[in-house]
């Protein structure tokens, strides 16, 4: 490391303790999701289905900020567990529609209280106004973020 090279310690960066929670997160929603066999990733495809169900592998893809051939991998990993189907648009054959099957409707009660469960957790000696500034203050930082990529002249190809 070169003597000028600009410094940030971890502990003050915004980025590393966003990500440090977020892996945090992603541990202890892995340990819930492992009593169902089911790998993290699927939590993320779930969660938009279970807000609505019968969407293209394309918004998948934009609802969870995953490439479209990381979702088809997922969705393939998916339908060997039981949880979606595919099936062709009735007004646009070309179409996929992903919906889940009854085995993938019916986690969403539990696995929506493991979310809500691991939550708590996070916040649990924290006070709900400080909460709310900490909730605000990350979406405005994420908006921030997603204006700077949107301005790049060239995107990296995997934004997931």
């Amino acid at each position: 490391m070169s003597k000028h090279a600009p410094k940030l310690d971890p502990e003050l960066s915004l980025g590393y303790q966003v990500r440090r929670c977020h892996r945090r997160f992603d541990r202890l929603l892995s340990a819930y999701l492992a009593k169902h066999e089911l790998k993290t990733g699927f939590w993320y495809y779930l969660r938009v289905l279970w807000l609505r169900d019968g969407v293209t592998q394309k918004y998948l893809s934009d609802m969870t900020n995953v490439t479209e051939n990381t979702t088809v991998a997922m969705i393939n990993a998916m339908l060997r567990q039981g949880l979606v189907q595919r099936a062709k648009d009735k007004d646009d054959r070309r179409k996929l529609r992903i919906t889940l099957t009854d085995h993938g409707r019916a986690l969403e009660k539990e696995l929506m209280q493991y979310a809500i469960d691991i939550n708590k957790v996070a916040v649990a000696g924290i006070e709900p106004r400080e909460v709310e500034i900490c909730r605000s203050v990350l979406e405005r930082i994420s908006a921030n973020l997603a204006a700077e990529f949107d301005r790049l002249p060239a995107k990296p190809a995997d934004e997931g």
